[in-house]
């Protein structure tokens, strides 16, 4: 593992330590480089909507999160100035979702991120496209 996978492994668990959503969800690191970050999630009854498929609002914060630890995997404070988000397929009770984000543009202090939600078929389940902004500031020591 190279030195910028090491570290940006530190950040995302240092982040993943100061949520209460990530724990509470049971989000899983399952990558993390410079840039880049893949998370999994389960979806459980409690993350449903009324119509029996993963609510949009998880689908969008298992992205964000996914956004976030790619952005701030260089160890420099990063925050989220736009985000927006496709539903393209329902996620399903019980499947574990796969988000993978990747860096595709980063410039002075901002940054694009497109992340990629699938479900365990491999299926799209939605695109989210994230603009970050380097604000100072370190995550870890």
């Amino acid at each position: 593992m190279t030195e910028a996978a090491k570290l940006a492994r530190r950040v995302a668990e240092t982040l993943l330590t100061r949520e209460g959503t990530g724990p509470a969800w049971d989000i899983q690191i399952e990558a993390a480089d410079e840039g880049y970050s893949r998370l999994s999630m389960r979806v459980r009854d409690d993350m449903l909507n009324g119509y029996g498929s993963t609510h949009g609002g998880m689908l969008f914060a298992l992205a964000d999160t996914a956004f976030a630890y790619a952005c701030n995997s260089r160890n420099i404070t990063t925050v989220a100035q736009s985000a927006s988000i496709v539903f393209l397929d329902p996620g399903k009770p019980g499947e574990r979702l796969v988000a993978e984000a990747q860096e595709k543009s980063l410039k002075g202090r901002t940054g694009v991120y497109g992340v990629t939600i699938f479900g365990e078929d491999g299926r799209v389940v939605a695109e989210f496209q994230g603009v970050s902004r380097a604000i100072g500031g370190t995550a870890v020591e």
